[in-house]
Order: C-alpha cells, then sequence, then structure tokens
C-alpha cells in the first residue's frame, strides 16, 4: 500500500537509512505556544499522516520529518482495523511530557513502524501522567494505564530520539531475516 506521508525508518530492506536514522535520534523541539499558523499546519500534517494508516497504532512527528513534540496515538480499538478515526477515538498531545509514573515496570513486546521486521521486549510503567497541549493550545492533563501507558510512552520516547531497538530487551525478528538484521544491528549508532 502506498501513503501520502512517508514514515521514516532505520533501515529499508537493502541497508541502514543514514539520514532518516539521524532525523530520528534528534531530539525533538518544542511548537511554540500560543500555536503559529507553522505549528497549526505541522500538527494537521501528523493528524492526515496518522488517518491515512490502518496499521498504526500510534504515530510522532519525528516519524514523518518534523522536528517537534507532538504525537497521536488511538485511545480505543486497538485490535481493529478499519477504525473510526474520529477525534474522540485517538489523543493528540503538543509538548507532552510525562509528570508522573505509577507502578512496578511490565515487560511487553512492542513494534515500531521507523523499526520494520521486529518486535523488542520494552519495560514501561503501567500508568503514567502526562501534561500536553491540545490542538488549541490549552493545557490538558491526561492519565493514561496498562496498554494506552505503553502506547504512550512508546510514542514520548520517539520526541527524545529514543527507539524500541534502544531498550535493552531481546528482539524478535523473522528468522529468515537473521543475517540481514544482525548486520544492520552492528551498523545502527
Amino acid at each position: 500500500m502506498s501513503y501520502r506521508h512517508k514514515v521514516l525508518t532505520l533501515w529499508s530492506e537493502i541497508s541502514v537509512n543514514d539520514e532518516e536514522t539521524r532525523i530520528l535520534r534528534t531530539p525533538s523541539r518544542d511548537l511554540p505556544i500560543p500555536l503559529s499558523r507553522e505549528a497549526r499546519d505541522q500538527i494537521q500534517t501528523l493528524v492526515d499522516a496518522f488517518l491515512e494508516r490502518d496499521d498504526a497504532l500510534g504515530l510522532a512527528a519525528p516519524q514523518i520529518g518534523i522536528n517537534r513534540r507532538i504525537v497521536i496515538f488511538r485511545n480505543k480499538g486497538f485490535d481493529e482495523e478499519g477504525w473510526s478515526k474520529k477525534e474522540k477515538d485517538y489523543d493528540l498531545l503538543i509538548n507532552p511530557r510525562i509528570t508522573q509514573t505509577r507502578g512496578e515496570l511490565v515487560k511487553g513486546a512492542e513494534g515500531c513502524l521507523s523499526c520494520p521486521s521486529i518486535q523488542v521486549e520494552v519495560n514501561r510503567f503501567p500508568e503514567v501522567k502526562v501534561r500536553a497541549f491540545d490542538r488549541h493550545g490549552n493545557r490538558i492533563s491526561k492519565r493514561y494505564a496498562d496498554f494506552l501507558a505503553r502506547v504512550a510512552q512508546h510514542e514520548l520516547d520517539h520526541l527524545e530520539g529514543k527507539l524500541i531497538v534502544d531498550c535493552e530487551g531481546p528482539v524478535y525478528f523473522p528468522r529468515e531475516k537473521k543475517a540481514f538484521f544482525e548486520r544492520i544491528f552492528a551498523q545502527i549508532p
């Protein structure tokens, strides 16, 4: 399937994507509040990129080449393809910061559009509180628990230039691609 908005990846089918890796590894900058016209355009670009996909639970602005602290993710319908894509069914966070974590770390396998064909076991807090701004520039505070807390933490990691391959857990990939991934992981900064 072809998408209007390209998602940056650490590697392609044949090699490491050096320029895309550099972009994905760069910590993101805050959007100016009140939101400028350019900031509103960047927000809308991320929303459009997210909504055109059925294979994403979430998307962070750096994944589409925008070096700003914006994330978007489903807040329900995680197992559904062809989910509603209504504004009430996803959260959009601008300049988000985790302000509180609760519970013992929980291990779970995660995939990522920017790390295709693999999953990594990642430890995440089962509950987080996030402060951010909404798409209108209003301050908001959200509490996420369980799987939604995992999704939120995953997307916020992107804003720091961190990806699942940076986590310490085991990496799972198709057996037939073992030699490829051993070579790729040796090259990734």
